[in-house]
């Protein structure tokens, strides 16, 4: 019976032109999706680029007048701008502290629309905790970007509805389930079998499309074949899903307007609704502080240390020995008073900075929990993690980036304490900061997104004593 079911749905999939028009479909999306998201990689690629081609053109300027200097020439430029004055190097050469995008990044956008990729920390510069903001512009946070998670997150679904939601019902309403009532098969096998070829056509078609997108837009998939299995595997278990349900509603259901209205439901609850609400609880539960207030308390504090920055650099030099000189040799300028009010800030900002950074975390958190009861959002998040564009690769570029920062400081801070000056020779030991990419680990989620598909089957599949119900 199978045999015949597979050449009959091939033959009605063919004749009613599903296949062309699904593979042309699915490639014309897949296609333009790629397309956006590779465009928006080569804008960030080429913003890293001329921050990094500004930093080299300033670099040959500064060791062309550390060079002039040691010769023994005189510049005509301020003696604020002094290149030997190790501060003023700190903040004219400031690294490019980047987040390089993965050769998977045109999948999906992610929060790179949201986040900046690059910050470069200077000497005097304030926590750079402050440097990193969100994105407020309404109009994107509520279209997004048309990449490839956005096809496979929202439209395939829609997709498979168009593709599946009137198996059962419309041989119903032509008059022929009678007919085939009276052969010798159970109508929920039959129903599953003809899912079951629709699924293996999609699934086909896919694979299909979306290896000659990736082949078009120059993706090595030898190189980064664990990444293409990854995103294969994910979509055909967000596919399966999505059967699964149209396979329930098909069997439960009698009508097809009833079918694709319930599965339409299904699609607004699982895709919008409820993403939406678990992002509401968890600002809710979770509010994040004012930046604003916390701006004022730092203006404050500001205020009051800078009316006694020589206090404050006497207790500095007394918790930091190893900054200290004898006091004939102590610098005592503008610089130092700075650095040590500055240090002084960040300390007693830190329990407010820390509140901010928690009640971000919890949300985080938060959602990634309760992600479970949404497939859209299981599927969204490994998406992001393949691309490199998740919430949790920019926290970790957040956490990279501070900690070169102080590096970044620590550097010039003996120096400018002792006096010391800036040279040619120092320039080679200056902190290089290299991005490093967490692990990523999406088959877990993918893996219980099966077995919860396969889970509801086989509880819609269970054998019904009352079978002919279904049928008359």
């Amino acid at each position: 019976m199978l045999k015949y079911n597979f050449k009959y749905e091939w033959l009605l999939l063919i004749r009613n032109r599903w296949i062309q028009v699904l593979t042309i479909l699915l490639f014309i999306l897949f296609g333009f999706a790629a397309y956006n998201g590779t465009q928006k990689v080569k804008m960030r690629t080429s913003n890293l680029t001329s921050a990094i081609n500004e930093l080299q053109i300033k670099e040959r300027e500064i060791l062309s007048q550390l060079d002039s200097l040691e010769a023994g020439h005189e510049l005509n430029i301020s003696r604020w701008m002094m290149p030997t004055n190790p501060v003023v190097t700190g903040n004219l050469l400031p690294r490019v502290v980047n987040m390089p995008p993965k050769s998977t990044a045109f999948i999906s956008t992610g929060q790179s629309d949201l986040f900046a990729h690059y910050v470069q920390p200077i000497v005097t510069g304030e926590d750079s905790t402050m440097n990193f903001k969100e994105m407020t512009s309404p109009t994107q946070l509520l279209f997004g970007s048309f990449d490839l998670t956005f096809v496979i997150v929202y439209l395939l679904p829609l997709l498979i509805i168009a593709f599946s939601f009137n198996i059962l019902a419309s041989e119903r309403e032509r008059g022929s389930l009678k007919l085939l009532a009276s052969q010798p098969i159970n109508i929920r096998v039959w129903v599953l079998q003809k899912l079951g070829l629709r699924f293996f056509w999609l699934v086909m078609v896919i694979i299909i499309t979306l290896s000659l997108v990736f082949i078009i837009f120059d993706f090595d998939i030898k190189t980064n074949w664990m990444s293409f299995i990854t995103l294969l595997s994910i979509i055909i278990a967000y596919t399966l899903f999505w059967f699964v349900l149209a396979f329930a509603t098909n069997i439960w259901i009698r009508s097809s307007a009833k079918n694709a209205i319930t599965l339409i439901g299904f699609w607004i609850l699982f895709v919008l609704l409820s993403p939406t609400l678990i992002n509401q609880i968890s600002n809710t539960l979770y509010p994040i502080p004012s930046r604003t207030l916390m701006l004022n308390e730092m203006r404050s504090i500001k205020s009051e240390a800078i009316k006694k920055q020589d206090e404050i650099l006497d207790n500095f030099l007394r918790n930091h020995p190893e900054y200290a000189t004898n006091d004939s040799k102590q610098a005592r300028g503008f610089y130092q008073k700075y650095m040590a009010t500055q240090q002084l800030i960040q300390d007693e900002l830190k329990p407010l900075l820390s509140e901010f950074e928690s009640q971000i975390n919890n949300q985080h958190k938060l959602v990634n929990a309760s992600s479970w009861f949404s497939p859209a959002l299981i599927v969204q998040n490994s998406l992001n993690q393949i691309a490199g564009t998740s919430t949790g690769d920019y926290q970790n570029f957040k956490r990279q980036s501070i900690i070169f920062s102080k590096e970044w400081r620590n550097f010039f801070k003996p120096m400018l304490f002792k006096g010391e000056k800036f040279k040619k020779s120092d320039y080679k030991n200056l902190p290089e900061f290299r991005y490093r990419y967490a692990s990523v680990n999406t088959y877990s989620k993918t893996f219980w997104l099966i077995i919860i598909s396969s889970l509801i089957l086989f509880l819609v599949l269970t054998p019904n004593k009352h079978q002919i119900e279904l049928i008359s």
